[in-house]
């Protein structure tokens, strides 16, 4: 998969990537520009900032939808750009990236990637969100959407009202499992549900490729049945192996899930 820009409503673009399956947002305004996550390195972050240079010679805005290596350690190639994120995203990069790192090598590792041992120190975000934010970007604005805990502690979705198309991070995933390995399985079917309380027409995952409100209303559906058994499971009223039977996610999914219930 050639990396390439996707225009999926006006000024409102996806670029996705073959590594990780990765997705990055650019929504244009007539005085900046917004860029929803910068890829897994300094040197990833670079291309990417080419490639929206090839697009739009606006300053651009950063907004990390979280902490997780993939999606946050190109943000040094786009200084001394403006960083949002939520308090608690800013809280895990400036303790200097060693959890990001360990990310990555065990990624590349599981991959069969040779990778540069190199510890990349995070940018930390000057921008804070603890619940919504609007940013004006002239034209437009966007609005910066907290939906509660999640796929992180931390999740940030991207909104365009003015073209129904919303960045939702990884609380939404195509292609694949969501990932429960920092998550909290109780509470994210309600942040899904605080999505799409705005009525998306086009939703763009962390990962794979754009979908429809009926998809994300689909998978919120499989989370909030994940919920319900780990409920059960807390309750002793099922057993762990039944738990993973009964999921509507794969097996590896399903028990980082259980795993997280003290979380």
């Amino acid at each position: 998969m050639t990396a390439r820009w996707v225009e999926l409503a006006d000024g409102v673009l996806v670029r996705r990537y073959a590594e990780l399956d990765l997705s990055v947002g650019l929504l244009l305004g007539d005085h900046h520009a917004v860029v929803v996550d910068t890829r897994s390195n300094p040197d990833q972050g670079a291309e990417l900032r080419t490639a929206i240079r090839q697009v739009t010679p606006r300053p651009c805005t950063v907004v990390l939808t979280h902490a997780h290596f993939d999606h946050c350690l190109g943000t040094a190639a786009f200084l001394p750009a403006a960083v949002w994120a939520h308090s608690r995203c800013r809280d895990d990069l400036a303790r200097g990236g060693a959890v990001q790192h360990a990310e990555a090598l065990a990624w590349s590792r599981a991959h069969g990637m040779p990778r540069d041992a190199a510890l990349v120190r995070p940018v930390v975000p000057d921008h804070l969100v603890t619940n919504n934010v609007d940013v004006d970007l002239g034209d437009r604005r966007v609005q910066l959407i907290h939906p509660g805990r999640g796929h992180t502690d931390h999740d940030i979705a991207v909104w365009s009202p003015d073209t129904g198309v919303l960045f939702a991070g990884d609380l939404v995933e195509q292609g694949a499992d969501p990932d429960f390995t920092d998550a909290f399985p109780l509470d994210w079917p309600t942040a899904v549900t605080e999505l799409l309380q705005m009525t998306p027409r086009t939703v763009v995952p962390g990962h794979g490729d754009p979908v429809a409100a009926e998809f994300v209303a689909a998978q919120r559906d499989d989370l909030a049945v994940l919920a319900d058994l780990c409920r059960a499971f807390l309750a002793a009223e099922i057993d762990h192996d039944a738990a993973v039977s009964l999921s509507p996610f794969a097996p590896p999914a399903t028990v980082a899930a259980l795993a997280r219930l003290d979380g």
